[in-house]
């Protein structure tokens, strides 16, 4: 009974997982989870020839890990939409706070202030002149203009390598910035917070500083484009099945050894 118990506990955990994965299905930049189940200790009841005699006490979950594989990328025509086509995150920074965090979701606005932010505000990172000598919030505005130019901004461009560029109204046209990646030798120890950001960048082994993209082992940026969720869906509705078979027989082991629990208790009667 005890066995099975576990059991109902862990795959319950299994289809918790699940259920985020496809509930995330339509989220652009979203990485799925997966569940991974050890056996939990065994008793030795004894000895014979053939070594110890053990008996499982049921199944634990040894780990829950996102996997970071390539999502689809779909075309949006927006000039602020940026997917990562490759390895590499995108760096945030909470402008109220200073907490730096990193995402796959480049689905990016310009606020009132020019600033390239998250659906959260998180203003994206990188260098923020033309010069790449200094490293903060993308702004698409007039300030970094040659001369002084006080023209308002016609329209600005991304290109593969994250450089921006900027049109002035009155025709002139510059390198504002350009945006940098993250990446890490074990991204599976980031900590979700949720709204597709991360942090434990530390603890997921870091490069030194972030860096160009299509350098350094870092993916390249698709421009007016968003990386999709990388959920298989026909993947986990057939491990949904799977998972709530499995919750249906070991929920048969407890009645069952209820069963077979109620037959002692009737035999002193």
């Amino acid at each position: 009974m005890e066995s099975g118990v576990s059991a109902l506990d862990q795959f319950q955990q299994d289809l918790n997982v699940l259920g985020n994965n496809i509930a995330n299905v339509n989220t652009v930049g979203f990485k799925s989870a997966d569940v991974e189940f050890a056996d939990a200790l065994s008793q030795t009841v004894g000895t014979n020839a053939a070594g110890p005699m053990q008996v499982g006490t049921g199944v634990v979950t040894s780990s829950i890990t996102n996997q970071f594989t390539q999502g689809s990328i779909t075309s949006t025509g927006v000039p602020s939409n940026l997917a990562i086509n490759g390895n590499g995150f995108f760096e945030v920074k909470d402008p109220t706070t200073g907490q730096d965090y990193v995402t796959r979701d480049g689905d990016f606005t310009v606020d009132n202030s020019g600033y390239l932010v998250t659906s959260t505000g998180m203003r994206v990172q990188g260098y923020t002149n033309s010069s790449g000598t200094t490293i903060g919030d993308i702004q698409i505005n007039n300030s970094g203009a040659p001369g002084g130019d006080t023209s308002a901004v016609q329209s600005y461009s991304f290109d593969n390598s994250g450089n921006l560029s900027i049109l002035l109204a009155d025709g002139t046209q510059y390198n504002g910035g350009q945006v940098l990646l993250q990446n890490f030798t074990s991204p599976t120890q980031l900590t979700s917070v949720g709204n597709n950001l991360y942090t434990g960048m530390a603890n997921a082994g870091p490069l030194t500083a972030a860096v160009a993209p299509g350098s350094s082992g870092v993916g390249s940026l698709e421009t007016n484009s968003l990386e999709m969720s990388n959920v298989d869906l026909a993947g986990q509705l057939t491990s949904l099945i799977t998972t709530q078979r499995a919750y249906e027989a070991n929920a048969k082991v407890i009645t069952t050894s209820d069963e077979i629990l109620q037959d002692l208790v009737n035999l002193g009667h």
